[in-house]
C-alpha cells in the first residue's frame, strides 16, 4: 500500500519553531521514525511552502496513490487551488493538524480541505500522521 504524505508551508521549521506548540523533533527524524514502525507500507514525503507546488504534488500522486496525508497549514484556511486539486483526485486524502486549528483563533477555525477529506485529525500533535497511517493501513 502506498501512502503520501504532504506538508504545506512552514512545517519545515519543525523542531525549531514554537516547539511548545509543535515539538522538538523536527519531521526528518519523525519520518525515519514512520518508515520504520510501517515498514509494510511504502510511505513518501514532501514538504513545501509553496501552494502552486502543493497543488502539482497533490496531483502528481493522487492517482497512483492508496491515500494521501495531508498536512496543508496555513493554507487550510486560504487554499481554495489546494480543495479543487483533492476534489480532483481518486486517493482519499485525510487532513492532519499539529495543533488543535479551532484553538488557534477565529480564522483558523474553517479549513477548506476539511470537506473534500475523508476525515480530520487536529490537536494531537504528531500521533496524528500515526492515526493516519493506522486509518489506512487498516482499509
Amino acid at each position: 500500500m502506498q501512502i503520501a504524505i504532504i506538508n504545506g508551508p512552514n512545517l519545515n521549521l519543525l523542531g525549531k519553531r514554537e516547539t511548545d506548540i509543535y515539538g522538538n523533533e523536527d519531521f526528518d527524524s519523525f519520518f525515519a521514525r514512520l518508515e520504520s514502525q510501517y515498514d509494510q507500507l511504502d510511505l513518501s514525503y514532501y514538504q513545501s511552502n509553496s501552494e502552486g507546488e502543493i497543488v502539482s504534488k497533490i496531483q502528481e500522486l493522487g492517482f497512483g496513490v492508496d491515500g494521501i496525508i495531508l498536512n496543508p497549514a496555513a493554507y487550510s484556511h486560504t487554499s481554495i487551488a489546494i480543495r479543487d486539486a483533492i476534489s480532483s483526485i481518486k486517493a482519499p486524502v485525510l487532513e492532519v493538524h499539529i495543533s488543535n486549528i479551532y484553538a488557534r483563533g477565529a480564522f483558523r477555525n474553517h479549513s477548506h480541505v476539511s470537506a473534500v477529506s475523508v476525515g480530520v485529525i487536529s490537536g494531537l500533535g504528531l500521533k496524528g500522521y500515526i492515526l493516519a497511517l493506522d486509518y489506512f493501513s487498516n482499509q
